[in-house]
């Protein structure tokens, strides 16, 4: 702080001078000689400097200020005389282009000063927006958990540029007995390899100027929720359901049919239970439901041979409904009771692997809801899913008309 007042101390004094100049030449009723404009020039020089490196200062101690106060990410230690350290954030973690980050958002990129501008070089999109600082982007994923349960249920994966080849266990080996000095018998795994990719989902977003321009709106906050709110559901929809083609690979048209139920518009508690042995033993562990609430609705009703429901509500908060002994997860994504559709799934989720690809990217679009009042936010995220292990997830399929 006192070098902070030191320095403005020097650019004052720097500033009467140069007030010193201008004043005598006007008593004078003249202009600035030659050698006076080249003090003059000098002394601004310095004033200038001087106003950059208080505002450096004063930011660093804001940074430094907001990081104690929130505790900070730790990225690194800094040893400080005396013996102690610090920690400090770097790239997308940092302060600096947190702030810079959400200051080109609020208030334009026209706005950001020239080390703010480079502080957001590193987070820069090929396509004009910038990636959201990593703080950020964890609150994102955080959000997309609560709309999205397959995201709860299976596998999440980081990957870089280029596609993740996932090693699968295709076949097993297998031992056999043998006669004394009898020969063994080769029996080798076999390895497939799925390959996960990258498919944009994206969204507009779209504020009035009066908010952005309204210190006390959290803009922060309504992204995260409308971000979370529209993509989750997009993800949810072809987590489920996607065939492919543009978007991830669906979990249900990816698994094998277990059963096949006798009618179109009705399920048994003996299919339910067919359903469950379908699976193999070892999948079953970690195996949880997932269906439809009107589904729910339906398998809620099912008694078992002895007249128990086999529908067990969970007793304590935050435990899942269980069938059969097992968790049950609901998405609306998932077809409901009809012809020849795939009403339930039973199976170990963790083999449905979902790849984020680094970085959610937000830009600010100026001009095109001008005309409305509005500011437009354009977010986008890169994503693939699919069921790397088909047999380890199994469908009842009702029967065809």
């Amino acid at each position: 702080m006192d070098k902070i007042l030191e320095m403005r101390q020097k650019r004052a004094a720097l500033v009467a001078q140069a007030r010193q100049l201008l004043d005598k030449a006007e008593e004078e009723k003249r202009g600035l000689t030659a050698e006076e404009e080249q003090m003059y020039d000098r002394i601004m020089s310095d004033v200038d400097k001087l106003g950059k490196d208080i505002e450096r200062e004063e930011r660093l101690l804001e940074i430094e200020k907001q990081m104690a106060q929130s505790g900070g990410i730790k990225a690194a230690k800094q040893d400080q005389p005396g013996g102690d350290s610090v920690d400090i954030r770097t790239g997308r973690a940092s302060e600096e282009y947190r702030s810079a980050f959400w200051k080109a958002m609020r208030h334009t990129r026209n706005a950001l000063y020239a080390d703010e501008v480079r502080a957001l070089q590193i987070g820069t999109d090929s396509e004009g927006g910038y990636l959201v600082p990593d703080e950020f982007e964890r609150t994102l994923v955080q959000a997309l958990e609560n709309q999205n349960v397959m995201r709860t249920l299976a596998t999440v994966i980081t990957t870089g540029s280029g596609d993740r080849l996932i090693p699968v266990v295709a076949s097993h080996g297998s031992a056999s007995w043998i006669a004394e000095e009898g020969a063994f018998s080769e029996s080798d795994e076999a390895f497939s390899r799925v390959a996960l990719g990258a498919h944009k989902v994206g969204t507009l977003i779209k504020v009035s100027e009066e908010l952005l321009q309204d210190s006390a709106f959290n803009l922060e906050q309504y992204i995260a929720s409308e971000f979370a709110r529209r993509i989750g559901r997009a993800e949810e929809a072809a987590f489920v359901n996607g065939d492919g083609s543009g978007k991830p690979s669906g979990v249900i048209g990816s698994a094998q049919v277990g059963v096949t139920a006798a009618a179109t518009n009705a399920i048994t508690a003996d299919e339910i239970i067919d359903l469950y042995h379908s699976l193999g033993r070892p999948y079953r562990q970690r195996a949880a439901f997932l269906m439809a609430d009107a589904t729910a609705k339906v398998i809620r009703k099912l008694k078992d041979n002895d007249g128990q429901y086999i529908w067990q509500p969970g007793l304590q908060s935050g435990q899942p409904d269980r069938l059969l002994g097992r968790p049950v997860a609901i998405s609306d994504d998932v077809s409901t009771i009809a012809a020849s559709a795939k009403v339930i799934a039973f199976g170990d989720f963790s083999y449905y692997w979902i790849a984020d690809r680094q970085g959610t990217v937000f830009q600010r679009l100026n001009e095109l809801y001008a005309v409305n009042g509005q500011v437009g936010f354009r977010a986008y995220r890169r994503v693939d899913g699919k069921l790397i292990l088909t047999e380890a997830v199994k469908v009842l399929q009702m029967a065809a008309a």
